[in-house]
């Protein structure tokens, strides 16, 4: 009976942090509607679809301070790639503790530190490299990555990239050198939904198999089927890291839904990068009520 309470016990908590996360995820779709909407002006399809993510990398995965500097020295590094998401970077930064989260009203307006795409000359704190240009984050990241190793550093470097991103030649260079160097501090997760801002990747610029490309270039690959789920990236996030320190980068294919949230946002490339309009944003928000606050 003991061990049924505390299975019991343990499930229950288990709950309450899931809740904790799903709470957490909405604000942060509410965060990025009303910032693009506000400036008529960003990309919330991808945004929303890697707000699982995000909330998880940053409230259950990474080892980090708010006290933010620069070299990270015994802290994991994050760098996003696909810079255009800029929104659910700045949403769960901002309520992750990093800045004041009324600064994002000023998204994308004159003198911002939130830049559409992030920078680095605003000293915003959270962001180390401007990523604005697809295909360079890989390339940052394993720099950052054998920098650790040089110091003797054990936390570990993790990247976000769209899936229309690895179109850009310089993916596969750095996925090459990765490899042939052993950089085996590295996660790099794929958001692979499917879309591009001019249609589906497979009719823009077909791929083949993500997974059978990485495999060749020598990485550990893994998926997460469930890529809006946030339990399923806890364990799929947590399983990367058992694979680290073995000799090879490591690859997460994060299968998620674009617009993922907002019914009508859905299951379409066509909020890659448009802002809803104020009826939209209603329905969007209604669909999604405040849970830790508005700024």
């Amino acid at each position: 009976m003991f061990f049924k309470n505390l299975l019991l016990l343990n499930k229950q908590l288990l709950m309450a942090t899931t809740q904790e996360l799903q709470d957490f995820t909405q604000q942060v779709r509410r965060d990025i509607l009303r910032m693009v909407h506000a400036v008529n002006s960003g990309h919330p399809g991808g945004s929303l679809g890697c707000a699982e993510f995000f909330t998880v990398l940053y409230q259950e995965v990474l080892e980090y301070s708010t006290n933010f500097k620069m070299d990270g020295e015994n802290e994991n590094l994050f760098f996003l790639s696909n810079g255009h998401i800029s929104p659910v970077f700045y949403s769960v930064l901002a309520r992750s503790g990093f800045f004041p989260v009324e600064e994002l009203a000023t998204f994308r307006k004159m003198n911002t530190r939130l830049q559409g795409h992030p920078t680095t000359h605003e000293g915003l704190p959270g962001i180390r490299i401007a990523s604005g240009s697809l295909g360079q984050g890989m390339s940052v990241a394993i720099g950052a990555a054998e920098a650790k190793k040089l110091n003797g550093d054990d936390k570990i470097i993790y990247t976000l990239h769209g899936d229309g991103e690895l179109q850009e030649g310089q993916i596969w260079e750095s996925a090459m050198y990765a490899s042939a160097k052993k950089i085996d501090n590295l996660i790099s997760t794929i958001d692979l939904n499917g879309k591009q801002i001019d249609g589906a990747t497979d009719d823009v610029l077909p791929m083949g198999s993500i997974r059978a490309k990485f495999e060749a270039f020598g990485w550990e690959v893994l998926d997460i089927v469930k890529g809006n789920d946030v339990n399923s990236i806890i364990r799929g996030l947590s399983e990367a890291k058992s694979k680290t320190g073995k000799g090879k980068p490591v690859c997460v294919l994060l299968h998620t839904e674009m617009g993922n949230g907002i019914d009508f946002m859905m299951h379409t490339h066509a909020w890659h990068g448009k802002a809803p309009n104020d009826d939209q944003l209603a329905d969007a928000l209604n669909q999604n009520p405040v849970t830790l606050g508005d700024y």
